[in-house]
């Protein structure tokens, strides 16, 4: 399916099914197909994202992935207030990229396309660039200072891991790129070559840890999480805001995703969605098949380990060398900031 058909389909549900809720406020494309062409082919592993905008005071949890008319759409929902202004978007790193360009889907009251204008004049300032850079930093600075070690091991993991990852995204803010979610090491090292900043790739890579994993010791892991994935789709049944991305309709995207990652040469980047992926199954399945836990849980601690998490004290130590790391990253970023043709600065 390419990308234009994909997008009728989101479109369509959005008509048939968001549009006829009374607080409906309007939709919007969000997410990797954002500026993407609609005849380029969306990957089986690809996702379309569509947010919704209620007129609610806070959002209902998200609907997320699922199927409709042969797209596989992932459904978010936003408050009004969570798009208070174009200054709060456009200080939002997750927020503005989607307003770059005209994604509207539905815009009853036509508050959605004023944001999206307003966004867009200002979305490459200078200053809004480096504010977006801040609000990421501000997200690893505050993840990895709040580890909870008494936590379960599942939950330790996925608190070190994300404000990690979150580093990869740092890069492709100061490029004016999507900051994606699970190719966001791939799409980070793109950004970092395109911008004459290659070199920084490795430092960037190594906060992931995985420098002696083979591409076989990735699929190991990957085929491990794949019978962990079946366990938790099969018993999930509390609701958590990943929910979603653990049922049969997620599969290709986590497993199968994966694995053209490993195949493609990027075995240690792939882990990063391996082993966020296996947390989230072992939580859905403390919650709701704690039976199962001891079956699964090893799997989970293998391939922390070949991450170089073995221990709370591994996960301290990485941690604070990852925020000792931020100086250095954050001034690759004002590099690449300052050098970028389609940034916009005082005085032009």
């Amino acid at each position: 399916m390419n990308v234009g058909r994909a997008k009728q389909a989101a479109a369509a549900w959005v008509r048939s099914q968001a549009a006829r809720e009374s607080s409906f406020r309007g939709a919007y494309f969000s997410g990797s197909t954002v500026g993407m062409p609609d005849e380029a082919e969306l990957p089986a592993s690809s996702d379309v994202d569509v947010v919704v905008v209620t007129g609610e005071t806070e959002a209902p949890l998200k609907p997320g992935k699922f199927r409709y008319d042969g797209a596989l759409l992932e459904v978010t929902v936003l408050a009004w207030d969570d798009l208070a202004s174009a200054e709060t978007v456009l200080a939002d790193y997750h927020l503005a990229g989607s307003f770059r360009m005209n994604g509207i889907i539905a815009d009853p009251d036509g508050r959605l396309g004023r944001l999206q204008e307003e966004v867009a004049r200002h979305f490459a300032d200078e200053a809004w660039v480096l504010r977006r850079c801040a609000h990421v930093r501000q997200r690893v600075e505050t993840g990895l200072r709040g580890i909870d070690y008494g936590a379960p091991v599942y939950d330790k993991v996925t608190q070190w891991l994300f404000p990690t990852g979150v580093t990869a995204h740092l890069p492709l803010v100061a490029a004016l790129r999507n900051p994606t979610v699970r190719r966001r090491y791939p799409a980070a090292r793109e950004a970092l070559h395109a911008c004459g900043h290659a070199g920084a790739y490795a430092e960037l890579l190594d906060q992931l840890g995985g420098a002696a994993l083979a591409p076989a010791r990735a699929e190991r892991h990957l085929e491990a999480l794949a019978r962990t994935f079946d366990a938790a789709a099969d018993a999930g049944r509390t609701p958590f805001f990943f929910s979603s991305d653990i049922t049969a309709d997620a599969q290709p995207i986590a497993i199968e995703g994966s694995r053209a990652m490993i195949r493609a040469g990027d075995h240690r980047e792939a882990m990063f969605w391996i082993v966020a992926t296996f947390a989230r199954c072992l939580k859905i399945l403390g919650a709701d098949a704690p039976a199962l836990l001891p079956a699964h849980v090893p799997a989970l601690e293998e391939a922390a380990a070949d991450l170089g998490i073995a221990s709370d004290g591994d996960i301290a130590r990485r941690a604070e060398a990852t925020l000792g790391y931020l100086p250095r990253l954050w001034a690759v970023c004002e590099a690449i900031v300052a050098a970028h043709p389609a940034i916009v600065r005082p005085g032009r």
